[in-house]
């Protein structure tokens, strides 16, 4: 078994104990006067309102994330409408020209072998009275 050797304790470790004592106690003495402090009446009305304060500020930080956020979505959907008008426009000039009266006569003519009819086959047919009340 080997020897353990025991230190004396010097100067310099007594000195080394004092200072920490003293730290100690220098915490302890300016951590009762924080809180005899905070007893009082202005101090706490001060506290209170830095957090009234730093709740506030993470209000702003919070609404105004979420200001941008909604900003974005609107963008986003104000591009679609604009998308969704340009192609409902360009489907109205799509229908205007397919229903063009020349092209629809054109298309009867082609497919179904349909033309106009002359003076000669246009036929007027009388207008029929209603019977006389009795």
């Amino acid at each position: 078994m080997g020897a353990v050797a025991i230190e004396q304790p010097t100067k310099t470790t007594k000195l080394n104990k004092e200072k920490m004592r003293e730290g100690v106690a220098s915490a302890v003495r300016v951590s009762r006067e924080v809180f005899e402090t905070t007893r009082e009446t202005r101090v706490l009305v001060s506290l209170v309102l830095v957090l009234l304060l730093t709740v506030s500020a993470i209000g702003v930080v919070i609404s105004a994330h979420k200001n941008r956020e909604l900003f974005n979505t609107l963008s986003t959907l104000q591009e679609q409408r604009n998308a969704h008008e340009r192609e409902w426009s360009q489907l109205l000039l799509e229908q205007s020209a397919l229903s063009a009266h020349g092209r629809v006569e054109k298309l009867a003519a082609d497919r179904f072998g349909m033309r106009v009819p002359g003076r000669q086959d246009i036929v007027l047919v009388p207008l029929m009275t209603p019977i006389a009340a009795k």
